[in-house]
């Protein structure tokens, strides 16, 4: 349906990719994977034809409807939440529109047998045929099912968009592409405004739409959900898979070490051949052998090894200083703007050693809450923070709070200590600052470099309750796991606000849910969370 052929792009010389062809089927369901920096994003703008390649071709049939859905946006004010997801269907109208400006020409004219006459006679039935065909959709209810799906409640429908976050303007522009139903729908991190619920609605859509997806996200449960191939962008070139992520993962592995055998032996013989035009260069005898190797070698194209995997680089946090029986103690507590009740009644008793996860809708006080126990806001009712308790807090403002002015390295190295010193390199490396990415000061930064930063930095202190806000969203999946195998083996207690299964999966012992300005506690993982509220919805239904 899409094909792409021999697609180069270069910056300043030095190629991105080189030469990537591929094609996108009817019904594709495509992770875009790789490393950041290695050109996924480029490579969907240029599917999109929001940029152009230094060389080569995207090839699409002329009906074919191409949605993008970037991760940054610049949304226009001056529509409700409603009308601007029914921009959607602008089409239709201007069809209609273009229908009634032809019957009034057909109404006014009197040249009945001319050739323009008949032109504007065929152009009207042709455009009635379309529209009439697609009239009988009712836009206003999947209007409405979108913005559900994605987490608004029916009162925000009306609500100006200029009242809502990036996030919630993100949330609207994704239900505007997905009610277009494009042919090709191409996302760039979807998942990162959106909480649980939400995602796994856009899970179930985008398999039952049956239409083409390529998506690229750091969220591997959402990625193994959805797509049946992937594609690797790697050192300038791509590698297609059939399969989906996990599966991915381990031929890819494989592939790695059948490309690390055939390079072993690559660098043995071209040792060889070396010490064979050494030894031999100034005898007679061996003359022509001797040139014929010098040639040989000039020739041999050198096997390249894929990008290690730094995933083998564990993260150990410092040991937790010993805190109270209990770090955190709540009664009663709850949160009000004015006459906005954010959540009330909150009691919450946290225990040393309990591993929490804070999860529910956008706006429903989760982060409100973590500002209530930092002492950033005031609340109702009693808060007590326990004895020795040590926090170190990850907001999701925390890469603005770095000093501009320290490199990378300055930075990571200001505040490790012990034998984690000799490895900051490593970590750096573990981080993707690896290189000369160490020496670049903090102001040159992009937001996700600082983020991943700022979350190295506070990895480096010891604390005994570790607070994260969304730490997730600017992680690519190598790093992410880094941190949640370190979170598994703190011996201190954490609270982490995340929307992503994955990494919760396993790493969490209990799970308080926020809705309905209440907070909720369940006992277990992620997935018996999930599996209750299955059950609950389930016995909604029935009353």
């Amino acid at each position: 349906m899409v094909s792409v052929d021999g697609l180069t792009v270069e910056f300043g010389g030095s190629a991105l990719f080189s030469d990537v062809s591929f094609v996108i089927n009817p019904s594709d369901r495509i992770a875009l994977m790789g490393k950041n920096g290695a050109g996924k994003s480029t490579l969907l703008k240029i599917l999109s034809g929001k940029r152009e390649a230094t060389r080569g071709k995207v090839a699409a049939p002329k009906d074919c409807k191409i949605a993008y859905l970037p991760q940054h946006l610049m949304t226009e004010d001056g529509r409700t939440v409603f009308e601007e997801a029914a921009q959607a269907f602008s089409h239709i109208h201007d069809m209609e529109k273009e229908i009634a400006d032809i019957n009034e020409q057909l109404a006014t004219r009197t040249d009945y047998e001319s050739d323009e006459y008949m032109q504007l006679i065929e152009q009207v039935a042709t455009l009635s045929e379309k529209f009439y065909t697609i009239e009988d959709i009712n836009y206003d209810e999947n209007i409405e099912k979108a913005l559900l799906g994605l987490g608004f409640s029916r009162a925000d429908f009306d609500q100006p968009t200029n009242k809502f976050s990036g996030g919630w303007r993100m949330r609207i522009e994704l239900a505007k592409l997905l009610l277009q139903e494009p042919d090709v729908l191409l996302l760039d991190e979807p998942t990162n405004h959106l909480d649980i619920e939400s995602i796994q609605w856009l899970e179930e859509f985008l398999v039952a739409n049956n239409k083409a997806v390529v998506v690229i996200s750091h969220d591997r449960k959402f990625v193994d959900s959805i797509t049946t191939r992937t594609i690797e962008v790697t050192m300038g070139r791509i590698y297609d898979y059939k399969v989906n992520y996990s599966k991915y993962l381990e031929l890819r592995k494989e592939r790695r070490e059948q490309q690390l055998k055939a390079y072993e032996e690559q660098q043995k013989f071209i040792s060889d051949t070396k010490d064979f035009i050494e030894r031999f260069k100034g005898t007679y005898s061996k003359t022509l052998q001797v040139q014929s190797r010098v040639k040989m070698l000039e020739k041999l194209e050198i096997i390249q090894v894929d990008e290690i995997d730094t995933s083998a680089i564990r993260l150990q946090f410092p040991p937790a200083p010993r805190s109270g029986s209990y770090p955190v103690i709540m009664e009663g507590v709850g949160k009000t703007y004015g006459d906005h009740v954010v959540f009330k009644d909150a009691n919450l008793v946290i225990e040393r050693g309990d591993k929490l996860a804070f999860v529910g809708k956008n706006g429903e006080g989760k982060s409100t809450l973590v500002k209530c126990i930092m002492e950033e806001i005031e609340h109702d009712g009693e808060l007590k923070v326990g004895h020795n308790v040590k926090i170190g807090y990850f907001a999701q403002n925390q890469a603005s709070l770095l000093d501009e002015e320290l490199t990378v390295f300055q930075t990571i190295d200001d505040v490790a200590v012990g034998e984690i010193r000799n490895r900051i390199k490593d970590l750096l490396g573990a981080f993707m600052f690896g290189g000369e990415e160490s020496t670049k000061k903090v102001k040159v930064l992009s937001g996700g470099e600082r983020t991943r930063l700022a979350l190295l930095k506070l990895l480096l202190e010891p604390v005994n309750l570790l607070i994260l806000d969304e730490p997730t969203n600017h992680l690519d999946l190598v790093t992410k796991d880094i941190l949640k195998q370190a979170l598994i083996k703190f011996d201190g207690t954490f609270i982490v606000v995340s929307h992503d299964r994955d990494f919760l999966d396993g790493l969490v012992d209990k799970v308080y849910e926020f809705g309905n300005k209440k907070v909720r506690e369940h006992l277990g993982g992620i997935y018996d969370f999930l599996e209750s509220k299955k059950i609950e919805s389930l016995q909604e239904l029935e009353h």
